[in-house]
């Protein structure tokens, strides 16, 4: 499972969502995601690719696409 398909999978699980509605395009607003939501997804990504986001990072982060870019950076 690449990053992509398993970010995709942890966001359609956290917001209930069909992994087919995301893409690397997919923005929070659309998600329907506000700011303490991704605060926790990005909890649950560094968890999962045991990594660490730095905070001034986050703010960057506007689509699944960003997200996805960052973690295969680190």
């Amino acid at each position: 499972m690449d990053t992509f398909e398993k970010v995709s999978d942890i966001i359609s699980r956290r917001f209930e969502l069909s992994e087919t509605k995301i893409t690397d395009d997919t923005t929070w607003e659309e998600i329907g995601a506000d700011s303490i939501d991704l605060v926790d997804l990005i909890s649950e990504l560094e968890d999962e690719f045991e990594i660490s986001i730095p905070d001034d990072s986050i703010e960057d982060l506007k689509t699944v696409g960003d997200v996805v870019n960052l973690i295969d950076e680190m």
